[in-house]
């Protein structure tokens, strides 16, 4: 099937990336909020992504409104019956993507595609809450959507090799560099990347240096873009937390275990820069 229509169920930080990252690649497309108020903050945020995209010339005005005027909101799953892929943008809870996933079989197309932009949860759990399991896989995209390059395209037991196909054409079509993985917690990139943040918690919370040093040491030692400290800030405490429990789960690794410190930030709503604050102050918009 060639995809010409995409669905973005959520338009929150990811829903309203991997929506606009459509959009600007030539797809009509269609994004959905539970109430007018939530999809309006999403769709503000994607107008304000776009924006500062044309301000640092990475973006033509002209290719901007258009993109605009191949976007939809709404607060009506109905909308999702002629798409040809849906992209599921939600929480990371799985009864709660699990219904969706329901609700989108009973109303998509046949034959048109189900995803999940899950960073942790199984996709063949999802999958069986439909009865187009061969039709149903992960595509995981990474904050920022539009800047971002990896597509991480996730293989449940019964997704089938056309729609892996479709969904690397997809990718493609997206300007997104390709990955497969399996289903398993974590896929190939969370696998790697939550040990060492969690390290990195350690390290700090044992006293083994400054959270500048240990930043630093990670960007001119590792050469990494920016330390551990300030990724997490970036991803969030709480999804980290939540990803370091599904592995841990999962896999009983003591690489997987959340350190205490994370627990107690995430307790205290201290969850990083979209809070205002983590291991960094974030109230100017740059980490302090």
């Amino acid at each position: 099937m060639e995809i010409r229509k995409v669905g973005v169920v959520g338009c929150g930080l990811m829903g309203a990336g991997i929506a606009e990252t459509a959009a600007r690649a030539g797809f009509e497309t269609v994004v959905a909020e539970v109430t007018d108020e939530i999809l309006e903050r999403g769709m503000a945020r994607l107008r304000g992504s776009m924006q500062a995209a044309v301000e640092k010339k990475k973006l033509e005005a002209a290719d901007m409104q258009a993109a605009l005027g191949r976007l939809r909101g709404t607060t009506r799953r109905e909308d999702f019956a002629d798409c040809d892929i849906v992209i599921e943008a939600i929480v990371e809870n799985m009864p709660a993507k699990r219904e969706v996933f329901g609700a989108l079989d009973r109303i998509v197309k046949p034959g048109a595609l189900l995803a999940s932009n899950t960073s942790s949860l199984s996709i063949t759990g999802m999958a069986a809450a439909t009865k187009r399991p061969e039709r149903v896989l992960g595509l995981h995209f990474f904050n920022p959507v539009p800047v971002m390059k990896l597509l991480e395209i996730v293989r449940g037991l019964r997704t089938s090799d056309e729609a892996i196909a479709e969904a690397r054409a997809f990718g493609e079509r997206l300007g997104k560099q390709t990955i497969l993985a399996k289903d398993t917690p974590g896929f190939i990139v969370n696998l790697l990347l939550v040990p060492y943040l969690l390290g990195a918690i350690r390290a700090y919370e044992n006293g083994l240096g400054s959270k500048e040093d240990i930043d630093t040491g990670a960007k001119l030692g590792l050469g990494h873009p920016m330390g551990p400290l300030t990724l997490l800030d970036y991803v969030g405490l709480d999804t980290t937390l939540y990803i370091a429990d599904v592995m841990f789960e999962e896999f009983k690794g003591a690489e997987y275990a959340a350190p205490p410190l994370l627990r107690r930030l995430v307790a205290a709503g201290l969850n990083g820069r979209k809070s205002g604050r983590g291991f960094y102050d974030w109230s100017s918009g740059q980490p302090r």
